[in-house]
């Protein structure tokens, strides 16, 4: 009797080494290319709070007004394409409640467009494709994937400078747990702007170009570990004139310790987070984990019935006969 391996434990033994294969496959090649940051993205986020503001009809500085910054971010995907880089176009504006709703983003307070070229790995800033400012750090509108318990060098784009934000435990935002990072910014000069000289404290001089200065209270970014998505920003910005040459502010353009992500923001950033996120601990833990337990289980089985086979009765031989011996 000899043995011979059934068709079902070949099919068992063939399946169970291709999972088995497959579950590396799925942490060391599918999940990095999984996680890299979107060319199609359109999305708003909407900061609130209060503060002062330089009223531009009263010519001073009026207090207790309600701010309303309004950021778009959409990409531009053919640029994207042609590049092989993330591509965002940004539109950050800034309201009181006296230019809202507004018809024209250009009616605001302040209109800000710039364009943000990104590396979609590692978040890090690429320059080309018309970027501007020219942005550096390690991230900006969000952090790289897998974000770690250190400190990061973040883009202030009002400062025109990077910014250490510093790890600081972690919080929750509208049930979610994420890392939280916090900065302050110190006084610096940003830029210079035509003024009546009355503003800065000159009034013999019809203009002087006055020094516009920029410091932060306080940001505070909490942030997805799995994806790097802010799902809850703080800002408190500070923007002062002062004379050329001058060492104190002598008007304020808009001082707010607080404005930060409305709750409607809030609870759209932490759902896309948990979205992404359940995406990529699928592809890159649940699945490979269950792949490799089947494929173990699958191959082990195949292999025991190989082994095991299924007797079947050897096959007769032709039999030889003697030839008759010859006699003389």
């Amino acid at each position: 009797m000899r043995r011979t391996a059934s068709p079902l434990s070949l099919i068992l033994l063939g399946l169970g080494t291709f999972l088995l294969v497959l579950a590396p496959l799925l942490v060391w090649y599918v999940t990095p290319r999984a996680a890299v940051n979107p060319i199609d993205i359109d999305t708003t986020a909407v900061y609130k709070g209060t503060g002062s503001v330089f009223d531009t009809e009263k010519i001073e500085t009026v207090p207790d007004q309600r701010i309303t910054v309004t950021q778009r971010v959409r990409g531009d995907v053919a640029a994207s394409e042609r590049s092989g880089n993330a591509v965002w176009d940004v539109i950050t504006t800034v309201d009181t409640d006296k230019s809202l709703p507004a018809a024209d983003p250009h009616d605001a307070l302040d209109f800000t467009p710039h364009r943000w070229v990104m590396d979609r790995t590692t978040t890090r800033p690429v320059h080309c494709c018309g970027e501007k400012p020219y942005i550096e750090g390690e991230a900006y509108l969000k952090f790289p994937f897998d974000v770690q318990k250190r400190s990061y060098q973040w883009w202030d784009n009002t400062g025109g400078t990077t910014v250490t934000m510093r790890y600081d435990g972690t919080a929750k935002v509208q049930g979610y747990t994420g890392y939280r990072f916090t900065a302050t910014v110190a006084p610096r000069k940003v830029g210079t702007r035509l003024v009546p000289g009355s503003i800065v404290d000159q009034p013999d001089r019809p203009q002087v170009l006055a020094e516009e200065w920029y410091s932060n209270h306080g940001f505070q970014l909490v942030v997805d570990q799995r994806t790097g998505r802010v799902i809850y920003a703080q800002t408190g910005p500070r923007r002062t004139l002062r004379a050329p040459g001058g060492d104190k502010d002598a008007a304020v353009l808009l001082d707010s310790e607080k404005i930060a992500f409305t709750t409607a923001t809030q609870k759209e950033a932490v759902r896309q987070a948990r979205q992404d996120t359940d995406q990529l601990r699928l592809v890159g833990t649940t699945l490979p984990i269950g792949t490799a337990v089947a494929g173990f289980a699958l191959a082990v089985v195949g292999g025991v019935l190989v082994a095991r086979g299924r007797k079947r009765p050897e096959n007769p031989g032709t039999v030889e006969m003697p030839q008759p011996s010859l006699t003389m």
